[in-house]
């Protein structure tokens, strides 16, 4: 039975320049940043500078957001003369980024299922005519993330997180990229290069 995905906790960077960061701010930005995941749940970090000083506009507030999550790098940036506009401003923003990436994911998962179905159609077809045809597979995602050094010990406790059956990791002894990978008897298995 698959086991249910936990999403990450969304990591929050706030740094401001010429801006205290008070305790209820850092919250109010944290709060606000959460809308986004209800629409995209694999954002995993967030990165904030607030800002005060001069532009071509005049004295005011800018927020500048970064957001990764699932291979997705989105940016967005807005000023105005309060603080908490400025970050409400820039959300608006990056929900509408936000969407539009969705949007097209689930185009893109929509068009890769119709490939897949029309594929097994026609080896089905193939398999009742007789025909030894057969589709070679192919590669229907990619997926790409960062190789954090970590112990074995880290790994097994991430594989078991994230309810994967495998876990990629860049071994912290040897600085090598191991695969780590759960067993049929409930145990692990290693693999490391030689």
């Amino acid at each position: 039975m698959p086991r249910p995905r936990q999403a990450e906790p969304l990591q929050v960077i706030v740094q401001g320049r010429h801006v205290e960061v008070t305790p209820d701010l850092r919250r109010y930005v944290e709060r606000k940043l959460g809308r986004l995941r209800r629409h995209f749940d694999q954002i995993t970090q967030a990165q904030v500078v607030l800002s005060h000083g001069r532009s071509s506009r005049g004295q005011g507030y800018r927020a500048e957001v970064t957001i990764w999550g699932d291979g997705v790098v989105l940016r967005g940036e807005q000023a105005s003369t309060d603080v908490r506009a400025s970050v409400d401003g820039v959300v608006d923003k990056l929900e509408k980024q936000v969407a539009r990436v969705r949007s097209r994911l689930i185009r893109k998962r929509r068009i890769d299922a119709a490939r897949t179905k029309q594929r097994r159609r026609a080896a089905s077809e193939a398999a009742l005519r007789g025909s030894p045809t057969e589709l070679p597979p192919e590669v229907v995602r990619t997926k790409r993330f960062a190789l954090k050094p970590m112990t074995v010990e880290e790994a097994m406790l991430q594989l078991e997180l994230l309810g994967h059956d495998f876990f990629v990791f860049r071994r912290m002894e040897t600085g090598e990229v191991n695969v780590l990978y759960r067993r049929r008897a409930g145990d692990y298995g290693l693999i490391a290069p030689e």
